[in-house]
């Protein structure tokens, strides 16, 4: 047994993977056994607390790996969970449309997301391992997500505010056709037992809460194209890119419920989210053809994403204090 847990699987110890993966479903079942038995309206007071408390726990995790795997991949842990963090806001907007298109009440919410950042760990799980394995056999990989990310980030900057189209979402349509669908919500439920019109039997249908569910998993793996090339360009090391993805997504239920109800007010913020995929990108050639190989220092990525974010939300913030003060 002590051989097994010491052994490495993709350049950690397995004992360091059982020990994450042991506080992911922790919390998981903390979330949904303990915390959330009933479905109710999560307040904005409760939503921040839980949120420090989810930043709290990430922050001692990357503590961890700092003393655990050394100093500078503590650093690139520290810079993809603020990246994966800053790029959840956006996420939120998206997420809060999709519950306003299909007409989920605040209480059933929470469940939907919980279930959905499940789906997420898988997901994320297999897009970090192909990742990981194309890089691992050809490093020229790294290359094209950096140019994705300069671009990405370019065409982020120059986009306008232009909404997601549900109506014609591709998804939607495919389950409408293929599945019985329910018009009406079902409390908390995905599937119920409803009377086939023509036969008169129970047959089960979807309900519009897993039709928002199914949506909410699509939209992560979109957002999941920037964020997974964003953590492999600052490090290749699989243990800190899974991790650092999964502890900032961790608390996106909480966050969601904290913001989703103030998000205008982070206006600004897609502009310094594109300038941070633009440095990442562009880190990559700049260490391997301006400073002949030599690794960008870790302490100075950290500096220059911390840096880009707070200022984006430090300008968001100031920009909208006016239309703040008028909700009032």
């Amino acid at each position: 047994m002590t051989e097994f847990l010491v052994a490495s699987f993709l350049g950690t110890p397995v004992w360091f993977w059982l020990a994450f993966l042991a506080i992911v479903i922790a919390l998981t079942a903390f979330d949904l056994g303990l915390l959330h038995k009933e479905d109710r309206v999560m307040g904005i007071a409760e939503s921040l607390k839980l949120s420090a408390f989810y930043i709290s726990i990430a922050l001692a995790f990357g503590a961890w790996v700092w003393l655990e795997k050394g100093g500078d991949l503590g650093m690139k842990y520290f810079t993809g969970f603020f990246i994966e963090k800053a790029l959840s806001i956006d996420n939120i907007f998206v997420i809060s449309l999709i519950f306003s298109y299909f007409a989920i009440p605040a209480r059933f919410q929470y469940r939907a997301l919980l279930w959905g950042i499940i789906g997420v760990i898988v997901l994320r799980g297999l897009m970090i391992a192909g990742g990981a394995a194309l890089v691992s056999q050809a490093y020229w990989v790294l290359y094209i997500f950096a140019a994705f990310l300069i671009v990405t980030g370019i065409k982020m900057f120059f986009a306008g505010d232009s909404e997601p189209d549900l109506a014609n979402n591709f998804a939607i349509r495919w389950i409408s056709r293929h599945m019985r669908v329910t018009k009406d919500l079902h409390d908390q439920h995905f599937f119920v037992k409803v009377r086939d019109e023509r036969t008169g039997k129970l047959v089960r249908a979807a309900t519009p809460l897993f039709l928002a569910l199914v949506v909410i998993n699509l939209a992560d793996l979109v957002f999941a194209v920037d964020s997974v090339p964003a953590i492999f360009a600052i490090t290749t090391d699989t243990f800190i890119v899974y991790t650092s993805n999964i502890m900032a997504v961790l608390g996106l239920r909480a966050l969601y419920f904290a913001l989703s109800a103030m998000i205008d007010r982070f206006h600004y913020l897609k502009y310094a989210l594109a300038a941070v995929l633009v440095f990442i990108g562009s880190k990559i050639f700049v260490s391997d053809f301006l400073l002949g190989g030599d690794k960008f220092p870790p302490v100075a990525s950290l500096a220059v994403t911390f840096g880009l974010i707070g200022a984006g939300i430090g300008w968001s913030l100031w920009k909208t204090r006016d239309s703040e003060s008028a909700a009032r």
